[in-house]
Formats: structure tokens, sequence, C-alpha cells
């Protein structure tokens, strides 16, 4: 926005104004703005990290009443703050705890979710080292606890998403020598979702098959 000396730009205006004043006609003094976007342009997930899509998910989905899934906040201790105004702290040194273990969990339809988020701007595959050993052992006790759990593997530079069996995941980082996840293993083990709009990512969709499965086979 400019700001002219006087603050406003009527004292500019008027002498244009006048040189090019017609009657009115309020037909043509109507109008309308008209946007048209590209068939096949999804501009819901424009500039938004793979948090960031899961995040407005999970506002959806509880909002909606569908399901309770929130992001574990990382556990932190607290050295030194410093207090520049008195609304005001700033934290200048912190370290973690302990080490974290997913990014999220909740609950729907009574299954209790466990997951983790990951992204890699890789086309053709996953590195393992991207999971943290304590990350491992955490989903397998969960999954022995019978709670459904999973990664959600965005390939960034593809747009693609995947929801994957934390099993699957567990299996790929235990084997031997094995130093990433091929993108063809992860589209044969897993179920691709694609970005919307509400929710922005309906990761709840792929649950639904990974309950499907579970039912199937009490």
């Amino acid at each position: 926005m400019v700001k002219y000396p006087s603050g406003s730009l009527a004292a500019f205006r008027k002498p244009i104004l006048a040189a090019f004043r017609k009657p009115i006609n309020k037909k043509e003094n109507k109008i309308r703005h008209t946007y048209t976007h590209r068939k096949g342009v999804n501009f819901s997930d424009r500039g938004m990290t793979l948090e960031q899509q899961i995040n407005e998910s999970n506002k959806y989905y509880l909002n909606e009443e569908i399901a309770v899934v929130h992001k574990k906040p990382t556990p932190i201790q607290i050295v030194k703050v410093d207090y520049p105004k008195r609304s005001k702290a700033v934290i200048r040194e912190a370290y973690f705890r302990q080490a974290s273990t997913t990014d999220y969990n909740g609950v729907y339809k009574g299954y209790y979710l466990d997951f983790e988020a990951k992204e890699t701007r890789n086309k053709t595959n996953f590195p393992l080292k991207n999971f943290h050993e304590h990350q491992i052992f955490h989903l397998s006790a969960c999954l022995k606890q019978k709670g459904i759990c999973f990664t959600i593997i965005r390939f960034a530079s593809l747009e693609r998403y995947f929801v994957t069996p934390a099993s699957f995941v567990i299996n790929a980082w235990r084997e031997k020598d094995k130093s990433s996840m091929t993108l063809k293993e992860i589209e044969d083990n897993s179920y691709e979702i694609k970005s919307g709009f509400r929710p922005t990512l309906p990761y709840l969709k792929a649950v639904d098959n990974f309950i499907a499965d579970r039912e199937r086979e009490l």
C-alpha cells in the first residue's frame, strides 16, 4: 500500500477523474470478478508442509467429531530464559529431556492410532535412516497392544502421499544392509491418498482399510 504525503489519494484523483467523467450507467458500473482455474490443478496444499497438512486434517476431523488425533508435544528442559519485556519471555537455551516417540496419536472408531509423518524429495526411494531406533521400538510396542500404527510418507517432488503400515516399515528397517524402501515397494505395500480440501489430507480413508483388514482376520 502506497501512502502519499497528504495521507489520502483524493487530492490526486480529482483532476484526473474530472477530465474523464461521464454519466454513470448503473449496469456498466457493476464489476464482476471471475476466476478460472485450470482443470486438474489442486491449490489445497500449496506451500504447506506435511505436518501442516496433517494438523489441518486433524482439526477438521475433530470439529466434525470424526476422530480425536493430536500432535505429541516434544518434552524439553528449559535452561535459560531472558525477559526483554515483562510480558515477553525468550528461551535462550533448552534441551530435549528424552527421545520423542512418534509424531501423532489419537482415537478413531474405538481404535488407538499412532503414527509418524515423514517426507523426502527423493523420487525413487525413501531412506530408512529417517526413522530413529526409538521410533521403531515405540511402533513395535504399540502394535503388540493392538494399536493401528502407520507412517504417512510424502514424496514432495512427486506430490504423492502414502499411508504405510508400521509393520512393513519395521521389517524393512530391521533388514540387514537395507538402506531404503523403494518407491515401488511403498506403492505395493501402502494405501496412496490424494491431497484435498476438507480434509487437507484424508488419511483416515486408509485407516478404514486397516480396520477392515483387521476385522476380517477376527
